[in-house]
């Protein structure tokens, strides 16, 4: 196996994030929304379509999205 290759395959079982060519925008969520998803997120943990479905207008990408950007390590 070439270089290449398994450079490509450690890189491919290490990462578990999506790679985007778009640049994240911050999402601005209200205290109410901001509390909600941490209690829901404590309860069923990263079942993100299930805590977008308790907030109107809000799709599971966002509220990933908005997680990973708060809470980075």
């Amino acid at each position: 196996m070439d270089a290449r290759r398994k450079r490509q395959r450690k890189l491919s079982y290490g990462s578990e994030a999506e790679v985007s060519s778009v640049e994240w925008r911050f999402i601005s969520m209200t205290e109410q929304e901001e509390d909600l998803i941490f209690r829901m997120y404590r309860l069923v943990g990263d079942r993100w379509d299930l805590i977008a479905g308790r907030i109107p207008g809000r799709k599971a990408e966002e509220i990933e999205r908005f997680w990973i950007m708060r809470h980075r390590a």
